[in-house]
C-alpha cells in the first residue's frame, strides 16, 4: 500500500544530504592528506616536505584575494 511508502519516500531527501555531506567531507580530508605540505607520508626521500615549496606554490585549498602565480620569494633559501 501506498501508506506505508510515504515515510520512506520523506526520509529520501535526509539520506541525500546526509549521504552528499559525508562524501563532501571525506573528499575534503583525503585532499588535505594528500596534498597539504604539512603531512610527510615519505620521510625517507622528502622528510621536510614544506621547504620545497615555492612561493607559487599554492596549498590551500581555496584562495579568495591571492594570486599566486605573481608573489615573488622574500626570504632566503635554506
Amino acid at each position: 500500500e501506498l501508506r506505508h511508502l510515504v515515510p520512506a519516500i520523506r526520509s529520501i531527501p535526509l539520506f541525500v544530504f546526509i549521504g552528499t555531506g559525508g562524501t563532501g567531507a571525506a573528499l575534503y580530508v583525503l585532499c588535505l592528506a594528500l596534498f597539504n605540505p604539512d603531512v610527510s607520508w615519505d620521510r625517507k626521500n622528502n622528510p621536510e616536505p614544506w621547504n620545497k615549496l615555492g612561493p607559487n606554490d599554492q596549498y590551500k585549498f581555496y584562495s579568495v584575494n591571492v594570486d599566486y602565480s605573481k608573489l615573488k620569494k622574500e626570504g632566503p633559501d635554506f
